[in-house]
């Protein structure tokens, strides 16, 4: 039996105003181009997924939508522009694919074999919503929802104990990469253990060697 394919969302803001918290992780690096290679290196895994049958990235910075178009994603404004959760209702609205999947934007560690297999576990109950919490257990990495289901997000503070509350099904699986989500240098440096994209190890090493591109 054919396996259903999913649309996968994944918002990114203006990269001014994107990851706050990680201003100054890379030393001489723009915090610009930090923000930007986290959401490439997201966008390229998720489109090596097999099980993916269309990324949409909702934003309305230029540089984002550029870099997403030319990995093949399709580019959604971000109409509502009334934060995070408003991002993915949206996108998900716009999807083309039955199945669908809210994704954070900062998972520059991400592997598309452990994508995968997150979501096939998510299709083991096809009525039901899912979620995927961030390493700490506090947050959500990993949001799905089956056909004629709302996909309901949830993101935020604690939104790990949100999607809970609202019916979601926590998955179980290790998925280190998956659940490696990045905010601060501690995960950057958590995340390059793991083996970061190409558009962030770039810039890590670039600044190691003290030539920040």
């Amino acid at each position: 039996m054919t396996q259903p394919r999913w649309a996968i969302v994944v918002p990114v803001k203006r990269l001014a105003a994107a990851k706050s918290r990680l201003r100054g992780a890379l030393p001489g690096v723009p915090h610009e181009e930090l923000a930007l290679a986290l959401a490439a290196d997201t966008v390229r895994a998720v489109r090596a997924c097999p099980a993916v049958a269309e990324v949409l990235v909702v934003t309305d910075d230029t540089r984002v939508g550029a870099e997403a178009r030319a990995a093949g994603a399709r580019v959604v404004p971000d109409r509502p522009g009334a934060g995070l959760n408003a991002a993915f209702r949206h996108g998900a609205a716009a999807a083309r694919a039955g199945w669908v999947a809210a994704l954070t934007a900062d998972l520059p560690a991400l592997r598309p074999a452990e994508l995968a297999a997150a979501l096939a576990a998510a299709r083991e109950d096809p009525a039901a919503r899912t979620f995927v919490a961030d390493a700490p257990g506090t947050g959500t990495v990993l949001l799905t929802a089956p056909p004629g289901v709302p996909l309901d997000p949830r993101f935020g503070v604690d939104s790990a104990a949100a999607h809970a509350a609202s019916g979601a099904r926590p998955l179980a699986g290790e998925w280190r990469s998956l659940r490696r989500d990045v905010d601060t240098a501690g995960d950057l440096a958590a995340a390059a253990a793991l083996g970061l994209g190409p558009r962030t190890a770039a810039l890590t090493a670039a600044c190691a060697a003290g030539t920040p591109g």
